[in-house]
């Protein structure tokens, strides 16, 4: 098997020439697909600047975003550079000997690789022939030879490698005795750089503070670093409004270290890498504001290392009329604030907004009369005149644990961070049943269907029946783009689907005497929501009221359909109609509803 030595050739140190200064953000590179009808120069335009602002290859986001056959996109680099292009072929041999002095790390970083020997020279493919470093760098590795240059896509490159330093060549026993010991180097070098990087390397630091700032602006929930074996580039990806992304790609000779970097901002132990970890870090931003994050390490492939990152809220507690409640909902939910005792209960899956919803209505009660106790895992969001408790299951302080530690310490008022469990169930139904209020969240599908899961746990009907005071269901869409949302009429068949899905019963009663046309809206997309029409998130909401008909029907242990029902026949309005009527208020579209609020 071909490897290569460890050492990467120097620097060359030089000033860039007027012709790699051109193609900053590959500026001219694919003019002349313009001139070809491939696509407007404004959409270049666009794909450059996407392309610059996630650090992937012009040519990919090219291909991805717009489509352009890479035959084009080749012809387009030939004309420019002047030079041959090479399209990746399975057939491609590379000579071993052009690699003896060559670093893999080096090449990929820099996108070139040697092929062949010929009598007038060495044919090398570049994905940029312009580039004066690279070029000075080849000259030294092949001294005194004429270079012949193939310019190629930097994924071409990449494969080219891939295939070289993975192909069985020679003698086996030599090769493998080779590889043996080029990664022993390999790793004692990179252990060695871990060491040093983790303290002292700038680059990696800021490269660390640099994401997480850059998350936080572009409004990420969570951050995944996710590092690959065979040396290939480890992708760090954003999750934006419920979606991922690749956001960068790191090369693979730095995985442990930008993992190392994190483990140790949050303190956790760099030499543990068998088992899960998990750690916070409180991390200033340039601005000066202090967030916190939650890091998790889990141990992958290859003995490798993926860190998920959790920013968590930095901005306390919201106001219940940031939540774009319904005038009615929102009138309910206070209602059930200011009761003196009782359950209410936030469902929905994660990441639907249930803690933040909890921390509003605790927000709007919270004040120097009342005594609150909370019990999170973690805690996300810390407000004043809370007492917050973060539960240790590994050391016995659970849910089930803190509850009753609760009931000795004198509270009005008990949130609980979730109802996992009969024994959490039964001690908040007493809790409630003693005097207090308790609020929690569950992972239940609907508001019924949270009634019917705790009956399923054990639960006893008649006490439970007697605590219960509401469910909140809830679930988040994604927000049409403010900047390029624009409105237009429906079709007949949209407005047949939004009437089917609110109900016609329903729909006559709220918009009796409508027209069969509704204008709805949608977001073309623009630089604001990366082309996508989306920006942002926004809830959509079902609340159920435990009327003193609905306890009659939960003691009597009545099914799902029973009692949403009788929910809706006393007002409830469902997870789908709420989602629709901001539908119809331009806040979404009925795609994204349906999306997250039909099973």
């Amino acid at each position: 098997m071909i490897r290569a030595t460890v050492s990467a050739l120097p620097s060359a140190g030089v000033g860039q020439s007027v012709s790699r200064a051109q193609e900053t953000h590959g500026r001219g590179r694919y003019d002349q697909l313009v001139l070809q009808g491939f696509l407007r120069q404004e959409e270049l335009a666009i794909a450059l600047s996407e392309a610059a602002r996630k650090r992937l290859d012009a040519a990919t986001c090219l291909m991805d975003r717009y489509r352009i056959p890479k035959p084009a996109i080749g012809a387009a680099l030939a004309e420019f550079y002047r030079c041959p292009f090479l399209d990746y072929d399975e057939q491609i041999v590379v000579e071993r000997d052009l690699l003896k002095n060559l670093s893999f790390d080096y090449l990929r970083m820099n996108h070139w690789v040697p092929l062949r020997r010929h009598s007038s020279g060495v044919d090398v493919l570049i994905d940029n022939p312009h580039d004066a470093d690279k070029l000075l760098d080849i000259r030294r590795a092949f001294p005194g030879q004429a270079i012949s240059y193939r310019v190629g896509l930097r994924a071409d490159i990449e494969r080219v490698l891939s295939e070289v330093s993975g192909r069985e060549v020679g003698d086996p026993i030599n090769d493998i005795l080779g590889e043996l010991v080029s990664e022993a180097q390999l790793e004692e070098q990179q252990n060695a750089t871990i060491a040093a990087i983790t303290e002292n390397d700038s680059a990696i630091v800021r490269l660390a503070n640099q994401i997480i700032a850059e998350a936080y602006r572009r409004g990420a929930s969570d951050i995944h670093i996710e590092p690959y074996s065979d040396r290939k580039e480890t992708a760090v990806r954003f999750r934006v409004d419920g979606s991922c992304f690749i956001y960068m790609k790191i090369p693979a000779a730095y995985r442990r270290a930008i993992v190392s970097r994190v483990k140790i901002m949050a303190s956790l132990d760099i030499a543990e890498r068998r088992k899960p970890q998990d750690g916070k870090i409180r991390f200033k931003l340039s601005t000066g504001q202090e967030i916190e994050l939650r890091v998790a390490t889990l141990p992958t492939a290859g003995f490798n290392e993926d860190v998920v990152i959790r920013l968590l809220s930095a901005n306390g507690p919201r106001r219940l009329d940031d939540l774009e409640f319904s005038d009615e909902t929102r009138r309910l939910v206070s209602a059930l604030a200011e009761k003196p005792h009782g359950i209410v209960l936030c469902a929905g899956p994660t990441g639907s907004g249930k803690t933040t919803t909890l921390h509003a209505i605790l927000a709007s009660i919270n004040t120097d009369e009342r005594k609150i106790w909370t019990a999170e895992d973690p805690i996300e969001i810390t407000q004043d005149g809370l007492r917050q408790v973060q539960v240790h299951p590994k050391i016995g302080l659970t849910f089930a644990t803190t509850m009753r530690a609760f009931l000795r310490a004198d509270p009005d008022v008990i949130m609980i961070g979730e109802m996992r469990d009969k024994e959490t169930a039964d001690i908040a139904i007493e809790a409630s049943l003693t005097g207090h209020l308790v609020f929690s969240t569950i992972h239940t599908n609907s508001a019924v269907e949270t009634v019917v899961r705790l009956l399923d746990l054990g639960c006893d009907p008649f006490n439970f029946s007697d605590a219960m005071l509401g469910v909140l269901a809830m679930r988040l869409c994604k927000r049409i783009c403010l900047n390029c949302r624009e409105a237009y009429q429906s079709t007949r068949n949209e407005f047949e689907e939004l009437v089917q899905a609110f109900g016609l019963g329903e729909w006559e009663r709220v918009h009796a005497g409508g027209s069969t046309s509704l204008t709805l809206y949608r977001g073309r997309g623009c630089e604001a929501c990366n082309h996508s029409g989306y920006h942002g998130r926004v809830p959509i909401h079902e609340l159920m009221v435990v009327s003193d008909r609905m306890k009659a029907l939960i003691q009597a242990r009545t099914r799902t359909g029973e009692l949403l029902a009788l929910a809706k026949s006393e007002g409830m309005k469902t997870l789908l109609q709420d989602g629709i009527e901001k539908v119809l208020q331009g806040m979404t579209t009925y795609k994204q509803v349906r999306a997250v609020a039909i099973k």
